[in-house]
C-alpha cells in the first residue's frame, strides 16, 4: 500500500521530468555532441561542406579566443559593480517597506514591481529612447543643468546599460528580500525596541542577518542572468555600432558564430564553456557567501 502511493506520488512529477529532459537535457547534450566536430568547406564552398571530428579542439580555440574571453571578463567587471549597486537600492527599498504600514506597502510594491513587467526589450527601446540626443528628455535637462553627457559614448554605454538593469531588476529582487523580512518573528523586533534599540539598529543588526539567504539567492540568479546578457547591448549596438561591437558580450559573440558565420559548432563549443564559467562563478559565490554565513 506504502508502495503504491510512493508511486502515484512519483506519477505527478513525470510531466516536469519529462520537460527537463526533453529541454534541458537533450539540447545541453546535442550541443556538447556538436562541438566536437568541424565543418570544413570543399574549394570555394560550392563542392558542398564535410563534419570531422575534432574533439577538444574547438574548446581549446575557445579558450585562447581573446575576443571570447576579453568579453566574458568585461562582463565579469561590469557585473561586480552592477549587481552590488542594484541589491543594495533593493535591500533599502524592502526594508523601507517593511517599516511602513501594510496598506502602504503593498501600493508601493505593486508600483516598484511594475518595471519588471515590462519586457526587457520594451524596456531597452524605451530608456534608448530616453537616451537619445534627438528625441529623448535627459539630454535637453542635461544641457538646462550644464552636464554635456552622452549616453551613448564608450565611457557612458555601460553606465547607460547599468542603469537600465538596476532600473528593471530592483522591484523583481526587491519583492524577493521583502518576502523574506516578513518571514522574520516580529517579537524581536519588539524586545529590540524595548531595549532602547533604533530602527536603523533593528535593520542592521536583526534583519539584515535574516536577509542572507535571501540576498545569496538573488545574487545567483543576478550573475547567471548578467553573463547571459544579450538583448540590450544588441539593440544599444543598432544605435550605436561605433561603440558597441558584435563581440560586446559572449552571447553576441556566440549568436554572431552561429547565425552570420554559420559556425554552429564553434558556437555550441562556446555555449558549453559560458555554461561552465556560469556554474563555476554561481558556485565561488555561493562558498564565498557561506563561509560569510558561517
Amino acid at each position: 500500500m506504502i508502495r503504491s502511493q510512493r508511486w502515484k506520488g512519483a506519477a505527478f512529477t513525470v510531466p516536469f521530468q519529462l520537460g527537463f529532459l526533453l529541454l534541458f537535457v537533450v539540447p545541453i547534450g546535442y550541443a556538447v555532441y556538436q562541438s566536437l566536430f568541424h565543418e570544413q568547406q570543399s574549394g570555394l564552398g560550392l563542392g558542398g561542406a564535410t563534419k570531422e571530428f575534432v574533439g577538444l579542439d574547438n574548446y581549446q580555440h575557445g579558450l585562447t579566443d581573446g575576443a571570447f574571453m576579453g568579453s566574458v571578463l568585461r562582463v565579469f567587471l561590469f557585473a561586480c559593480v552592477q549587481i552590488p549597486v542594484m541589491l543594495c537600492i533593493s535591500l533599502v527599498l524592502a526594508l523601507l517597506l517593511d517599516a511602513a504600514t501594510a496598506r502602504a506597502a503593498n501600493r508601493f510594491r505593486i508600483l516598484l514591481l511594475v518595471p519588471y513587467m515590462i519586457p526587457g526589450v520594451v524596456a531597452a527601446i524605451v530608456w534608448i529612447n530616453l537616451y537619445s540626443p534627438e528625441v529623448g528628455p535627459l539630454t535637453s535637462i542635461g544641457d538646462a543643468l550644464g552636464l554635456a553627457w552622452d549616453f551613448f559614448a564608450p565611457s557612458m554605454v555601460w553606465p547607460s546599460i547599468g542603469n537600465l538593469l538596476t532600473w528593471h531588476g530592483i522591484g523583481y529582487n526587491m519583492v524577493i528580500l521583502y518576502s523574506a523580512l516578513q518571514a522574520v518573528p516580529r517579537e524581536l523586533f519588539e524586545a529590540a525596541r524595548l531595549d532602547g534599540a533604533s530602527e536603523l539598529r533593528i535593520a542592521r543588526s536583526i534583519k539584515v542577518p535574516y536577509l542572507r539567504g535571501a540576498l545569496v539567492l538573488t545574487g545567483l540568479l543576478s550573475i547567471i542572468q548578467m553573463l547571459q546578457i544579450f538583448n540590450e547591448p544588441a539593440l544599444f549596438r543598432n544605435v550605436t555600432p561605433q561603440t558597441v561591437d558584435d563581440a560586446f558580450t559572449p552571447i553576441m559573440i556566440i549568436y554572431n558564430q552561429a547565425f552570420n558565420a554559420n559556425n554552429y559548432h564553434y558556437a555550441a563549443a562556446l555555449s558549453v564553456l559560458l555554461a561552465l564559467i556560469l556554474g563555476v562563478a554561481s558556485f565561488l559565490f555561493y562558498r564565498f557567501t557561506s563561509k560569510e554565513a558561517d
